[in-house]
C-alpha cells in the first residue's frame, strides 16, 4: 500500500518546476485566465490595445504578439508538453485484481491490488526526456513569434511601399498631363512636326501612368489586407488605423556582429540544439531498457479464515541483447542526426545571411548613386533646361521630360528601398531582432 500511495503523488524536478513557473507566466501574459488561475496567479494581465493613428510600427508588433492565433497555438502546443512531464514521470495506474474458485460453492472470493514498478532510475530518464522535448515546444513557440513579428515588419513595409507608390503615381500623372499639354501648346503654335510626334509618346505615356495608378490602388488594397492578417485579425473584423508607415532605411549592423547574434539567439538554431539535448535524453532511456521491470500485488481470500494472503510478483527479463543493442543505436544514430543539423542548420544561415547582406549592400550602392549623382544630376539639367525656355532657346516639353525622367528614377529608388529593406527585416528575422521589448517571451530570449 506505501507503494502504491507513493506512485499516486510523484515530486517534480527542478527543471519541471521551472518549466510550469514559465508556462504560467507567459500564459498570464497571454490572457490565459485558466493558466493564470491554475498556477495561483492574479487576474491575467490585459493584452495591448489595438494601436492609434500615429502609431510607432513596435506598437503594432507587440499588439499581433499577444493576439495572432498562431502565437497562441505554438504556445499551447508548449503548454501540453508541460503537462505531459507528469504523466511521463508517475507510476503506471494500479490494477484491481479479483479471482475465485467455484465448485459447488464459492470456494475462494480473493480480491487484489496490482502496479508495475519500473527498473532503477527509468522514470527520472523518462521525465528528463519529457522536458527536453518540452524545451524544444518552447523553442518552437519562440520561433513563432519571431515569425510573427516579421510578417508585421514585412506587411509593414509593403504598407509603406504601396503607398508611396501611390503618392508618386499622382505625381507622375500630373506632370505627365502637363506634359501633354505642353506639347500640344507647341503644336498648335505650329512649331513643327517633330511636336506631333512627342505629343502622342506624352498621351500614350499618361495612359500608361493611369493604368499603372489604378494597379497601385488595388496594391494598396492587398497591403493592407496583408497588414490586417499578419495583426491576427481577421476579414470580419473591424480594420484597424491604418499607420503613416514611411520607407527609410534602417542601419543593418557589421557582419561579424549579425553572425553572432544569429549564432547566439536564432530562434531555429535554439531548437535544432534542444532537440540534440532531447536525443540524448533518448540514449539515456534506450540505455534504461536493459534494466528489468517488476510488477508486484496482493490478493486476500475473504473465504478463508483465517484471512489468506497470496502476494505475487512477475519481473521482466530483457535477455534479448541484440534488440537492446538495437535500441540504442538507433538513439545514438537520431543523436548524431541531431546535432548534424544544427550544422547544416548554420551553413544555411551562413548562406541566407551572404545573400541578404549583398541584396542590401546592392540596394545601398544604388540608392547612393541616385541620392547622390542621378537626382542631382538632372536637377542641374533642369535648371539649365529652365534657363534655355526662359531664353527662347528650347521648348518647354523639356522641362516636362526632365521632370519625368526625375519621377522615374525615383521609381527606382522607391523599388529599391523596399528590396533592401525586406532583405533588413529577413536578418533582424534571423537575429531575433524583430521582437519588441514587451514580448511574451522568458527572459532569457529578451
Amino acid at each position: 500500500m506505501l507503494v502504491l500511495a507513493a506512485g499516486c503523488v510523484s515530486a517534480p524536478s527542478v527543471s519541471e518546476t521551472h518549466a510550469r513557473r514559465e508556462v504560467a507566466a507567459i500564459g498570464a501574459k497571454l490572457g490565459t485566465a485558466r493558466e493564470a488561475t491554475a498556477h495561483r496567479h492574479a487576474e491575467p494581465a490585459s493584452l495591448p490595445p489595438l494601436p492609434g493613428p500615429g502609431s510607432p510600427e513596435s506598437a503594432y508588433v507587440e499588439f499581433a504578439l499577444y493576439h495572432h492565433p498562431a502565437v497562441r497555438a505554438a504556445y499551447d502546443d508548449w503548454r501540453a508538453s508541460v503537462e505531459s512531464i507528469a504523466p511521463t514521470r508517475a507510476l503506471p495506474d494500479p490494477q484491481f485484481t479479483f479471482q475465485a474458485d467455484i465448485a459447488d460453492t464459492l470456494m475462494s472470493f480473493m480480491p487484489g491490488l496490482m502496479t508495475d514498478l519500473m527498473g532503477a532510475g527509468k522514470r527520472e530518464v523518462m521525465a528528463r526526456e519529457a522536458t527536453a522535448a518540452s524545451t524544444v515546444a518552447y523553442r518552437g513557440y519562440v520561433a513563432q513569434v519571431v515569425k510573427t513579428a516579421g510578417a508585421v515588419r514585412k506587411a509593414w513595409v509593403e504598407l509603406a511601399y504601396a503607398a508611396a507608390t501611390n503618392e508618386l503615381y499622382l505625381t507622375t500623372v500630373r506632370t505627365a498631363d502637363q506634359a501633354v499639354a505642353l506639347a500640344g501648346a507647341d503644336y498648335a503654335t505650329g512649331r513643327g512636326m517633330p511636336n506631333f510626334e512627342q505629343q502622342v509618346q506624352f498621351q500614350n505615356l499618361l495612359a500608361q501612368h493611369h493604368a499603372h495608378h489604378a494597379g497601385v490602388a488595388d496594391r494598396l488594397v492587398a497591403a493592407r489586407a496583408r497588414f490586417k492578417s499578419a495583426l491576427g485579425l481577421l476579414p470580419t473584423d473591424p480594420d484597424p488605423p491604418w499607420p503613416d508607415a514611411r520607407l527609410a532605411a534602417t542601419p543593418v549592423p557589421p557582419e561579424a556582429e549579425i553572425w553572432h547574434r544569429v549564432l547566439v539567439t536564432n530562434p531555429d538554431l535554439a531548437r535544432m540544439r534542444s532537440m540534440v539535448d532531447m536525443a540524448v535524453t533518448d540514449v539515456d532511456v534506450a540505455r534504461k531498457a536493459a534494466t528489468p521491470d517488476a510488477t508486484v500485488g496482493m490478493m486476500v481470500d475473504l473465504k478463508q479464515n483465517p484471512l489468506m494472503f497470496r502476494p505475487t510478483a512477475t519481473v521482466t527479463l530483457p535477455v534479448w541483447r541484440e534488440k537492446i543493442r538495437a535500441n540504442i543505436a538507433a538513439a545514438e544514430a537520431r543523436r548524431d542526426a541531431a546535432a548534424e543539423r544544427v550544422t547544416a542548420g548554420e551553413l544555411e544561415m551562413a548562406a541566407e545571411l551572404a545573400q541578404m547582406l549583398s541584396m542590401v549592400r546592392e540596394s545601398d550602392a544604388m540608392l547612393g548613386y541616385i541620392d547622390g549623382a542621378a537626382l542631382p544630376n538632372l536637377d542641374h539639367s533642369l535648371a539649365s533646361a529652365e534657363a534655355a525656355v526662359q531664353s527662347g532657346m528650347a521648348s518647354p516639353t523639356s522641362i516636362a521630360e526632365l521632370q519625368l525622367m526625375a519621377i522615374d528614377l525615383r521609381h527606382d529608388r522607391l523599388d529599391m528601398l523596399r528590396d533592401r529593406e525586406n532583405a533588413a527585416v529577413d536578418l533582424a528575422t534571423m537575429m531575433a531582432g524583430v521582437v519588441p521589448a514587451h514580448a511574451p517571451l522568458v527572459s532569457e530570449n529578451r
